[in-house]
């Protein structure tokens, strides 16, 4: 033997705990000697057949490895799973809650909308990149953490209740209901926030002068975002289990929690801020009146439409199943049916 083994040991042991040195180191000697034996039998030179030995072995750091069990990935299979399913969970969750707690501070410290959106664009990425790395990297570390024999790790065991259910055919056409909602309530929430700083930018007298009076803020625009969440909210149990009793219940709430204070904002004139109203000339003159009274017949009707529309699918939806409606869904909001 040459120094080559010697190396060749030195380069596997060095990378194995201090108590298992001397055991491996063995163990390779008599691994690597029977190797140079086979090949100087097989006609092949001692000098030749001990560097052909370890080049059939292969990386020392590689065989020392699979003698401590130890991986050579990031996460194996054995983690693989548990950890791709946290990670979905996790991203879905903190990011936006994140992104939304951001763009609230920076709305309520007074950023243009630029700076907002800058924010929140920069945060969703920052949480997302740390979420991630911390994930992996703990279980990186609960990959080479050994467990004792016969017990399981944190991964959790699969079992046939874990199986997917078959996708429903009124859940497809559930998902475009789904993300028009959710657009419409997104670009909705915008539009109330954007007015607070580009006011009427197609009227010259009204630039940068909010539609909605201000004061509204004190209360009733955070009011109304949030509302806007609870929608969004209800958009996706929709999609996720169609029309019931129960989410008919939820819609009239909502319904009622939009319409009424709308019609009171409105009518006692502290929605539209007094400059628009100014330039508007309101109260219009002799037609004020009638104005005024097709506007709110327009709200309470779409909200009265919405809550019937929503009970019939869920009426409908009971008797065709004999249980709690799973039924097609629908924009089931006052929000969305001003989209429609």
């Amino acid at each position: 033997m040459t120094t080559l083994t010697d190396r060749y040991v030195w380069g596997a042991v060095r990378t194995v705990p201090e108590r298992q040195r001397a055991e491996l180191d063995r163990e390779l000697r008599e691994r690597i000697g029977d190797a140079v034996d086979a090949q100087v039998e097989a006609g092949i030179a001692p000098p030749d057949a001990e560097r052909a030995a370890l080049l059939e072995l292969g990386d020392p750091a590689g065989l020392a490895a699979q003698y401590i069990d130890r991986p050579l990935q990031l996460i194996g299979p054995k983690y693989y799973l548990t950890w791709l399913r946290l990670l979905k969970l996790l991203i879905a969750i903190v990011v936006p809650c994140a992104a939304v707690g951001v763009a609230i501070a920076q709305a309520i410290a007074g950023e243009s909308i630029g700076g907002i959106f800058g924010a929140v664009i920069g945060i969703a990425i920052s949480v997302g990149v740390h979420v991630a790395f911390w994930t992996t990297l703990v279980f990186a570390i609960l990959e080479r953490t050994p467990t004792e024999s016969g017990q399981r790790g944190v991964d959790v065991a699969w079992t046939l209740d874990m199986l997917p259910a078959l996708p429903e055919p009124a859940k497809a056409s559930r998902l475009a209901e789904l993300i028009t909602s959710v657009v419409f309530l997104v670009a909705f929430a915008v539009v109330l926030v954007l007015q607070h700083f580009v006011g009427v930018p197609w009227v010259d007298d009204l630039e940068s002068v909010p539609l909605l009076s201000p004061e509204l803020w004190t209360f009733w625009m955070p009011y109304f975002l949030v509302l806007i969440a609870a929608e969004i909210v209800f958009a996706f149990a929709l999609y996720a289990w169609g029309w019931n009793w129960w989410l008919a219940a939820v819609n009239l709430v909502l319904n009622v929690a939009f319409t009424v204070p709308a019609l009171w904002l409105l009518l006692t004139g502290q929605l539209i801020d007094e400059q628009v109203l100014e330039v508007m000339k309101w109260p219009w003159g002799e037609s004020a009146p009638i104005i005024v009274a097709i506007l709110v017949a327009v709200l309470i009707a779409a909200a009265i439409w919405d809550v019937v529309d929503g009970a019939v699918k869920a009426s409908r939806r009971g008797h065709s199943t004999g249980s709690p409606a799973r039924g097609a869904a629908t924009s089931g909001t006052s929000f969305e049916g001003s989209a429609r």
